[in-house]
């Protein structure tokens, strides 16, 4: 007997300003309500307790902003057909039932927290806490002095190795987050420091752009470094991962200088799990416009 899977759509949104200091568990309590708000069809788990079947991107840290955030949302068929909501571009017409969902959910949604593309997931494939395996980040340090950020940036892609000393699972343990930094580049005067932009590493564990600036490499020299304000631009999967999921998707070459091969240690290049040659898909591009839902039969 087939079975008629239930339909998933993905959410990109923003979370910026003073909402940036609100932690992922009360933003994932926010998503629960807005949906519930816009009476979204969304599908729960079953037994005692059932939860809303929501799966959230890479957690952000509490204090950073971010333009890149995903959230998938299973939806209950039968009642998405009760609603005649059978596809994603129903969902998001204009003349749909409460008008458009994304200005459906931005006019209940915090201010900060803004939705910029709604898609269509295909079955299978990883969680995006799973496929997800680097992120941009612009960061903005406290420092008014271009030269000795530019000589901290070529020390931490000369360096060999830059050991971190982390606490998991109750035990402090030593990791070499060299390999994590795929990239790094300095790119001018902020509006208060200095702006660099990095492409950071989240496998098997998130490297944050906290733990790069406070790392201490090559005989114990010590960034002078603190951010101001961190932002995630963009979360990456790699095109093979990707080919699993929608395909309206923005997909590009790595263009960082030191995965050109220009910058860092002999051998650098062998370290990095992206590679000069690789392409770099986002699970969803703010350019992705609505398309119908696939039915499924497993």
């Amino acid at each position: 007997m087939s079975v008629v899977a239930n339909p998933r759509i993905r959410i990109r949104f923003g979370k910026q300003g003073k909402v940036r200091f609100t932690s992922h568990r009360d933003v994932a309590r926010i998503w629960e309500r807005a949906l519930r708000r816009v009476a979204l069809p969304v599908a729960y788990s079953q037994g005692f307790s059932p939860r809303p079947k929501i799966s959230y991107g890479l957690a952000l840290p509490t204090g950073y902003e971010s333009v890149g955030e995903y959230l998938d949302v299973e939806l209950d068929r039968e009642q998405a057909e009760a609603q005649g909501l059978v596809r994603v571009s129903e969902l998001a017409a204009a003349d749909a039932p409460g008008g458009d969902l994304g200005e459906r959910l931005n006019g209940v949604l915090p201010d900060g927290i803004r939705v910029q593309a709604i898609a269509p997931v295909l079955p299978g494939g990883s969680s995006l806490q799973q496929a997800v395996i680097a992120c941009t980040w612009a960061i903005e340090v406290d420092s008014a002095d271009l030269e000795a950020v530019a000589a901290w940036v070529e020390a931490v892609l000369d360096a060999d190795e830059i050991i971190v000393e982390r606490e998991r699972k109750g035990k402090h343990v030593v990791d070499d987050i060299r390999p994590l930094v795929y990239a790094l580049d300095l790119d001018g005067a902020g509006e208060h420091g200095v702006r660099l932009v990095a492409l950071l590493g989240t496998q098997p564990r998130a490297l944050r752009p906290a733990e790069l600036l406070d790392a201490a490499f090559d005989g114990g020299v010590h960034p002078p470094l603190s951010a101001l304000t961190v932002c995630r631009m963009q979360q990456w999967m790699s095109q093979e991962t990707q080919e699993t999921h929608a395909s309206q998707q923005l997909v590009e070459p790595l263009g960082f200088r030191e995965l050109q091969g220009t910058q860092g240690p002999a051998g650098s290049l062998e370290l990095t799990k992206i590679t000069q040659d690789d392409l770099r898909v986002e699970p969803l591009s703010v350019d992705a416009g609505p398309a119908a839902l696939v039915e499924t039969r497993a």
